[in-house]
């Protein structure tokens, strides 16, 4: 599930065994093996209500679920990261605590310590000090923002990025909080490290100050609604703003946003909210405008028998797709069979559609979740040709606009101006291999700047070249 156990191998030895497919029956894992949750009934566990009341917010809620099973030494390391490095605070719905060690049956005091530690889910819903990288914690371009999408707001929590698209927050508040969350800025609560930013607007104001932009600007066709995300927003709040933008003539396209289908599943199987989808759905379908859901898994021990009944009262319910957003993580998922073991998951099992997988943008303290876009260029090669072509999805990285002629989004694959990384890079700071020949390529395409792979202390990162001053940095 990382690049130093996997991919290496893979680029070293090309006659490696090609991926094993084989269809794999989804599995709720046992939730009454955790201490904290041995009383818990069936119809507890499928209540939306009981899964919001008992998410985990902070150490002690974690202790009163997990009691000894682990070691004190998790405990305190927890406590550390949260403590020091965290952009995000603590927030772990019971759905998702539950996936992480569901493969190993507890013995006894300590003795899922090394199960959790190793667990891909709770690498990225649970970071611990330890995982984070002590030389190369943050890039040196890291920033809170780090797409600018505040820069891009054209009302409050509107952001005019593409020519044709907008990405609609419409709270800044998730039913579970991901540590390498993108919006780390504005989404959550504060922590000892980042102070949130906050929307000043009233809810109303604000999505009708949304509304009007979007009446005035025939130019944008697609919407994302977000936040945060939707499955926190009151269904009947939704439900008036969605059916709002359907009388703006120039959108055709509209994409709610919700990790909890992983995560909540819960949320989507409520009745009222599958008729309000239905509601909406045949609203859209009226109107011509295409409805669809992203959502948000990065491995596959996420993709449960819960989390297919959403996705398939999503369906049934008129969506015209549901579709995966994943994130590429070093230590969660960044191995081809993980990502085909995730996407056959979720095709197979859920029929959730593969989509994309983004490269962990630049956000303080991420560099241990980081893939360098060489690495993710192989990772793109190495799933190839085994899912259909519709739903193999594409590894991308978003990029400042003036860095990408206005293009923002890039596949992995099309970077191929991007430069190797050097392995006798010397501790002392960056050595490029064929930076002459790179620095020619990025002149000679005209671009105000371009990015390359290089080695800083050992680390791989991500460098910009200046054709102002002709240096890299």
């Amino acid at each position: 599930m990382s690049i130093e156990t996997s991919i290496a191998a893979l680029v070293e030895d090309e006659t490696g065994q090609p991926y094993p497919y084989r269809a794999v029956e989804l599995v709720e894992p046992d939730w009454t093996r955790f201490p904290g949750w041995k009383d818990v009934t069936a119809a507890e566990w499928e209540s939306v209500q009981w899964q919001r009341s008992h998410c985990v917010k902070n150490l002690k809620q974690l202790r009163e679920v997990l009691g000894d099973l682990v070691d004190e030494r998790f405990y305190a390391d927890l406590e550390r990261d949260q403590a020091e490095r965290a952009t995000m605070s603590m927030l772990v719905p019971p759905q998702m605590l539950n996936t992480m060690a569901s493969h190993v049956a507890p013995r006894g005091a300590g003795s899922l310590t090394d199960a959790f530690y190793a667990d891909p889910v709770r690498h990225y819903m649970l970071p611990v000090f330890s995982d984070r990288r002590t030389d190369w914690p943050s890039h040196p371009h890291a920033t809170r923002d780090s797409l600018h999408e505040h820069d891009m707001w054209a009302v409050e929590g509107l952001t005019h990025r593409y020519p044709t698209k907008v990405l609609a927050e419409l709270l800044p508040t998730c039913p579970q909080y991901c540590g390498h969350c993108t919006r780390m800025d504005l989404v959550g609560n504060s922590t000892p490290t980042v102070e949130k930013l906050k929307l000043t607007g009233k809810p109303n104001d604000r999505l009708g100050a949304m509304i009007d932009y979007l009446r005035r600007t025939p130019s944008v066709r697609d919407v994302v609604v977000s936040g945060g995300d939707v499955a926190n927003m009151p269904w009947p709040r939704l439900e008036a703003f969605l059916t709002e933008l359907m009388t703006v003539e120039n959108i055709r396209d509209i994409r709610l946003a919700t990790k909890a289908l992983i995560g909540m599943p819960q949320h989507w199987l409520q009745p009222d909210v599958v008729e309000g989808v239905n509601r909406i759905a045949t609203l859209a379908r009226s109107r011509g405008v295409s409805l669809a859901m992203h959502t948000h898994a990065n491995h596959a021990n996420s993709v449960t028998p819960l989390v297919a009944r959403g996705a398939k009262a999503m369906l049934d319910a008129g969506l015209r797709d549901v579709r995966n957003q994943g994130v590429l993580l070093n230590g969660v998922n960044a191995d081809p069979h993980a990502l085909l073991d995730l996407c056959f998951r979720l095709l197979d099992g859920a029929q959730v559609m593969p989509y994309y997988f983004y490269m962990c943008d630049m956000i303080p303290f991420s560099e241990h979740w980081r893939v360098s876009v060489a690495d993710a260029q192989r990772l793109q090669h190495h799933i190839m040709g085994y899912l259909p072509g519709y739903a193999t999805p594409r590894i991308v990285c978003d990029v400042l606009p003036h860095l990408d002629r206005g293009r923002r989004r890039r596949g992995a694959a099309a970077h191929l101006h991007l430069l190797r990384p050097d392995p006798h890079a010397a501790a002392g700071g960056p050595r490029l291999v064929g930076a002459a020949r790179a620095a020619r390529r990025v002149r000679a395409q005209g671009r105000r700047g371009g990015r390359g792979v290089a080695s800083y202390g050992g680390a791989p990162g991500l460098v910009t070249y200046s054709p102002v001053t002709g240096r890299f940095s």
